[in-house]
C-alpha cells in the first residue's frame, strides 16, 4: 500500500500519531539474517506503519542486498516497505533493475535521493548514463511506472550541506514535489523550534505534501556528536548542558538522551505540522522502542486485536502474487524464509484456492529457490551457537536448550521457540532426553477464542482449533515397531521417510491434505491455514536432509571430523517422521505415550 494512502486511512480512524523505522544494509550475510529477526521483533512489539531500507550505491553485492532486504521484508515478513534509491554510481540500467525488483516484490514506496558522493570522493558527479538530481530520478520513475509508487523526497530543515541559500533549498524541494514526489522525510535534527519555522516556510512556499521528521535516537555521546557534525546540524544548548557532564556514562546518556528526544517529539506532534515520526534505528532495537513507549505510541491491546483481523497463524505476505494465500504446510512453520523463497516464482494457477504447495506443481521441490545456503547462520556463527555435537545425546541437549529458550534457533528452525508450545515443553524435553530428537511441534487446541494472546489468530470473535502435531528423527531400526503400532490406528496418522526418499504411511489417502489448524469465524467459511500432506512432506524431506548435509560440510571444512561423521550417521541411519493426532478433543497425549513406549 502507498504510504500516503496508509497514513490518510489511519488519520480517518484515529488521531493517534504514527511512526516508522529506517534500517541500513549490514555489510555481512550474518548481519542481514540478524536484521531480519530484529525487524520482525520490532514489528511485533510496535506495529509501525512502514519501514524503509537504505540504498548501497555502486552496484555489486551491497546493492543487491538492498533489493533483497526490501523483497524479504515485503514478501516474507509482511512489512510495508519503502526502498531508498539514489543517483550515486547508478546508471539507468541499474536503476531499472532496482525498480523492477521493488515492483515484483509488491513494494509501492520509493525514497528518491540524489545521494552522497561516493566513498573516497569529496565531490558528487553523475555516473555516465545516470541522473544528476533527485528530481530527474523522480521523473524517470513516473515515466516508467506511472502512479504505482509513492515517491518520497529528502527535506533539509537546516539547509543542504552543499547549498546555504534557504530560498534555493525550498525551490529545489518544490521542484522534487512538482516532479512527482508525494511526501517529505527530513534530515535528522535536534533544534525543534527551527524545524517548526522551516515547516511554516515550506507550507508558505506552496508545498502541501506530508512532512515526516527524521528522528535520530541518542545512544552514546560520541555518536551523538559525530552524527550532528556529519550532517552539519545545530545542537541546542539544552542538549549539551545535559549530556556533556555525563558523556562517559553510556547508560545515563541513553536515559537522558531519550528524555530529550521524547520532549522534542512531543513538541513536534503538538505543532500541527507533524502526525508521523520516522525513526532512524541505526539497526538498534531498544532505543527506538523506548522512545515510542515514553511517547505512549506503542499499541494497546485493542490496537493489537484490530491489527489481527484477517491475519492467519503466520503473517501474510504483502507480495501481490500471494494476496490469496491462505494455506501452508506445517513443515515450514519455523522456516518462513525458505518456504516463501521456494514458492515465490510460481504462477497464480499453481496454487489454486489461495493455496501454495499444490501437488500438481513440479516446482515445489526446487531447492534452488532458497538461495545458496539453507542454514541462516554463517559457518563461524553456527559453530559458536551450536558447537560441535558428536553424539545423539549432544544433539538432544542442543534441542532442549532451544526448547528452554537458551538457544534462539537451530539449523532447521530459523525462529525462536514461542509460548504456543508451553503446554508441550515438559513432554518434548522428556522425548529428547530419551534421544527422540524433536524437529517441529504443535499443541492440541479445542475451541480457544481467536483473541487468545498465545494461540489466537484471525478476527477476534471466532474460535480456533488445532490437532497435535509432532515431527522428529527416529533411528531406522525403530521404524518397524512404530509402523506396527500405527498400522490400524485411525486417529494417529503418520508419514516417515529416509534421506533416499523411501516413504511409509498409514494415511487412508496419502494424496489428500490433512488440515491441522482451522478457525471458525462469524460470516465466513472455515479457514484451514495449516496442513500436512505427502507431496509437501517429501519436498520438506529434501530440504531437511540438505540442511544436515550443509551442517556436515561446515564441520569438514573446519576439520571437526568427528562431528561430520556423526552428522552423516544421522543422514544415513535416521528417518524423518511426522505424526498427527486427529483426536483434537481428547485430553490424552497419545503421541507422547506412543513414543515413550518405543
Amino acid at each position: 500500500m502507498r504510504i500516503t494512502e496508509k497514513l490518510q486511512a489511519h488519520q480517518r480512524e484515529s488521531d493517534k500519531p504514527t511512526f516508522s523505522f529506517e534500517y541500513f544494509v549490514p555489510k555481512t550475510t550474518q548481519g542481514v539474517q540478524n536484521l531480519y529477526d530484529r525487524m520482525d521483533r520490532m514489528y511485533e512489539a510496535s506495529l509501525p506503519q512502514f519501514i524503509d531500507v537504505t540504498w548501497n550505491a555502486g552496484g555489486g553485492r551491497l546493492s543487491q542486498l538492498s533489493t533483497d532486504l526490501v523483497a524479504t521484508a515485503q514478501s516474507v515478513l509482511g512489512l510495508e516497505t519503502c526502498m531508498h534509491l539514489t543517483c550515486t554510481n547508478m546508471p539507468v540500467s541499474q536503476i531499472d533493475d532496482a525498480l523492477k525488483s521493488a515492483y515484483d516484490s509488491g513494494c509501492q514506496n520509493i525514497l528518491a535521493l540524489r545521494g552522497d558522493p561516493p566513498i573516497n570522493s569529496t565531490k558528487w558527479e553523475a555516473v555516465e548514463g545516470g541522473f544528476n538530481y533527485a528530481k530527474d530520478l523522480i521523473k524517470y520513475i513516473r515515466s516508467k511506472y506511472g502512479d504505482h509508487f509513492d515517491i518520497g523526497v529528502a527535506g533539509y530543515p537546516e539547509r543542504h550541506p552543499e547549498e546555504e541559500d534557504e530560498l534555493l533549498n525550498l525551490k529545489y524541494l518544490k521542484e522534487k514535489i512538482d516532479a512527482g514526489g508525494n511526501f517529505i522525510i527530513t534530515q535528522m535534527f535536534y533544534d525543534v523550534d527551527n524545524f517548526i519555522e522551516w515547516c511554516k516556510k515550506v507550507r508558505a512556499y506552496g508545498i502541501d505534501v506530508p512532512i515526516i521528521p527524521g528522528i535520530m535516537p541518542i545512544t552514546t555521546y560520541n555518536a551523538f556528536l559525530r552524527r550532528a557534525q556529519w550532517g552539519e546540524i545545530n545542537i541546542p544548548k539544552e542538549f549539551i548542558e545535559q549530556l556533556d557532564p555525563i558523556k562517559e556514562n553510556d547508560e545515563l546518556v541513553r536515559e537522558i538522551g531519550t528524555k530529550l528526544i521524547v520532549k522534542m517529539c512531543k513538541k513536534l506532534l503538538q505543532s500541527g505540522y507533524v502526525t508521523h515520526l520516522h525513526i532512524y534505528t541505526m539497526n538498534l532495537e531498544k532505543a527506538p522502542l523506548l522512545i515510542l513507549d515514553q511517547l505512549g505510541l506503542l499499541p494497546t491491546e485493542g490496537e493489537y486485536n484490530k491489527a489481527q483481523v484477517a491475519m492467519l497463524p503466520w503473517r501474510k505476505s504483502l507480495n501481490p502474487k500471494r494476496k490469496n494465500e491462505e494455506v501452508r504446510p506445517i513443515f515450514w512453520q519455523r522456516r518462513p524464509y525458505s518456504y516463501v523463497a521456494r514458492t515465490s516464482q510460481w504462477a497464480l494457477d499453481e496454487f489454486p484456492n489461495g493455496r501454495f504447495g499444490d501437488s500438481s506443481s513440479p516446482a515445489f521441490g526446487d531447492l534452488d529457490l532458497c538461495g545458496s545456503s539453507l542454514i541462516r547462520q554463517s559457518p563461524k556463527r553456527s559453530l559458536e551457537i551450536w558447537s560441535t555435537p558428536t553424539s545423539l545425546d549432544e544433539i538432544a541437549k542442543l534441542v532442549i536448550n532451544y526448547l528452554n529458550g537458551r538457544v534462539q534457533c537451530l539449523p532447521w528452525s530459523d525462529t525462536p521457540i514461542d509460548h504456543e508450545v508451553d503446554s508441550m515443553i515438559k513432554n518434548l524435553v522428556q522425548l529428547n532426553n530419551k534421544l527422540i530428537i524433536t524437529i517441529n511441534s504443535q499443541p492440541q487446541i479445542n475451541g480457544i477464542r481467536s483473541n487468545d494472546p498465545i494461540h489466537g489468530w484471525g478476527p477476534k470473535d471466532g474460535y480456533v482449533y488445532q490437532k497435535q502435531y509432532l515431527e522428529f528423527l527416529l533411528p531406522r531400526e525403530k521404524l518397524p515397531k512404530l509402523e506396527a503400532e500405527l498400522k490400524d490406528n485411525e486417529m494417529l496418522t503418520y508419514f516417515a521417510v529416509d534421506s533416499k526418499g523411501t516413504l511409509t504411511s498409514n494415511h487412508p489417502d496419502g494424496s489428500r491434505a490433512n488440515a491441522v489448524t482451522w478457525g471458525i469465524f462469524p460470516g465466513r467459511e472455515v479457514l484451514q491455514p495449516t496442513i500436512v500432506e505427502k507431496v509437501s512432506f517429501l519436498a520438506w524431506k529434501e530440504e531437511f536432509y540438505y540442511i544436515l548435509q550443509e551442517w556436515e560440510l561446515n564441520f569438514q571444512e573446519n576439520e571437526k571430523l568427528e562431528s561430520a561423521h556423526f552428522l552423516q550417521h544421522l543422514i544415513d541411519d535416521f528417518v524423518l517422521v511426522n505424526i498427527v493426532d486427529n483426536d483434537y478433543v481428547s485430553k490424552e497425549d497419545h503421541i507422547f505415550a506412543l513414543l515413550m513406549d518405543l
